[in-house]
Order: structure tokens, then sequence, then C-alpha cells
């Protein structure tokens, strides 16, 4: 377990941490500032809104609590593919079908701009009967956003072409997100082709990671975001820290050398980025 990383050099202008849990605590990684103190640290380094993100329903529940309570939040809320199949296993079908309608409820409260982070991931879940509950959920979650008019946000983990196949059968909601992108050049273009965002962790920052690099070159301005997945995915040099959004601003500098443009500029095209995918706040 390493120490928290300290302070970084804050951004010339502020930037959104799209995809964040402030209410996990992963000890693994070490002492997490608490909701408080990490909205004060980002604040510090330039990090002035949030979307905070639900993976079940309590912690869905949570995000909207903190939206309300809180103007530099947003809440996002969904089942999170792993999560499904658990659900069933301790609860069956019914109580996988309550959880739809309990997520339907928080999504449709003011305080909630999007749905996820759903999707697939065949990384952790490879049995064909779980995947299936995947395709599922992640279908129901694509019909919620539609309906209620939510950004829909995208965990695709070892899965990019059945995502993409789903969301071509079933239609996609006005905005998407893919969280944490993961593809390649190819897939970028075709995400920027359909007018959908791809947000970048830390990931971007490690030194195997030249293919997501390339991803990111090959984007056009008005489709790159950034975030977190705090307390996960920890930029260069504090890899295997516990991850906080004042982090932000290293994976920032590195998407701006990465693209060879101003540190200004990138920072922002991802606010502004933010906005047109989250809606203003």
């Amino acid at each position: 377990m390493r120490d928290r990383p300290g302070p970084t050099e804050p951004l010339p202008r502020p930037v959104v941490d799209t995809h964040c849990h402030l209410d996990v605590v992963d000890r693994s990684l070490g002492e997490s500032p608490s909701p408080e103190a990490a909205l004060a640290l980002a604040r510090e380094a330039g990090i002035t809104r949030i979307v905070q993100v639900g993976c079940d329903v309590e912690s869905s529940a949570w995000a909207v609590r903190a939206a309300e309570s809180t103007p530099e939040i947003i809440a996002a809320v969904a089942l999170h593919p792993n999560d499904v199949p658990r659900i069933v296993a301790r609860e069956g079908r019914d109580g996988l079908e309550h959880a739809y309608a309990r997520i339907e409820e928080l999504a449709a409260d003011p305080a909630t701009r999007a749905v996820g982070e759903t999707g697939l991931d065949y990384f952790r879940t490879r049995d064909e009967s779980e995947q299936a509950l995947q395709h599922e959920s992640f279908r129901r979650h694509i019909d919620i956003a539609k309906r209620l008019d939510r950004t829909l946000v995208i965990h695709d983990r070892d899965a990019h072409a059945d995502i993409l196949r789903i969301l071509d059968e079933e239609g996609a909601p006005d905005r998407v997100v893919f969280h944490c992108f993961s593809g390649d050049a190819d897939m970028a273009r075709h995400c920027a082709d359909r007018g959908w965002f791809a947000s970048f962790a830390g990931v971007i920052t490690y030194k195997n990671a030249d293919g997501l690099r390339d991803a990111l070159r090959a984007l056009p301005r008005d489709r790159i975001l950034v975030e977190t997945d705090a307390p996960y995915l920890t930029p260069v040099p504090h890899r295997g820290a516990v991850n906080a959004s004042y982090l932000v601003p290293l994976t920032v500098r590195a998407m701006a050398q990465t693209r060879g443009e101003q540190l200004d500029q990138v920072c922002a095209d991802l606010w502004d980025n933010a906005m047109s995918a989250f809606g203003e706040w």
C-alpha cells in the first residue's frame, strides 16, 4: 500500500472529472480522502465539477444524494454489468427486476444526468449465461436512457464488438460516453463518426498504452473527455496508489502532450465537451 499522492500543479483552466466513485474505499490502494476532502483538493487542482457514478442500487442512491446536496456534482446511476449476475444469484429474477425499477426511479431524479456505468465486461464475466444477463441489462439501461433523455455511460471491457452491435440494434441515445475508453484508433473513429464521446483515465499515462494514445490522437477535439475512475487507475507517477480527482491534471497534461496541443486549449475543450455530454451545471 502506497502513501496517498501529494497535491498536483493546478490546471490553467477548470476541467470536469467525468467519472468518479467518491463513495468507494479500497484499502489495498491506500487511504482515500473523504468525499469532502476530495472535493476540496479537486477544487485546488482546477477540477471544479465531478460526475459521481453508481454501480448498484446503493451507490446510485448515494450518487443522487451527493448531487442533490453538492453543486459541483451530478449523478449517473446504473447496475454495473458485473453486478447483474450477482443480483440474480443472490435474489433471483424478481430481485433483478426490483433493481431495474429502482435504477429507473433514481434516473428520473433531476440530479441525475446519466445512466451508467452500464455495458459489458468479458474480462471478469466469462460464463455465457452471465454474459447473456449483461446483454439484457445493457439493453434495459439503453432503453431507460432514451426514455428519460439521459446520457449513456458505457463500461466496455474486452467486449468492443458486442457493445457496438447492441448499440446499433437498440439505437443509441442522443449522448453516449465510453468511460475509460479502451479501444483502438479505428474504434475511436467509429465512435466519433456517431457523435459519441471517449473518456480517458490515467491509463493514458502508462508505458504500455501506445494503442490508447493512438486512439486519443485519432479523435477530433470535440469528442474527448477526461476522468479518474477514482479510486482506481491512478496516473503515473502514482500508479498503484489511491486515485482522486485532484490527480486529473496529470492525465490532462499527458493528453495534451500526446495530441501535441496547448494545455490551455485541451482544458477548454475538455470543459466544453463535458458540458455537451452531460449538460451545463
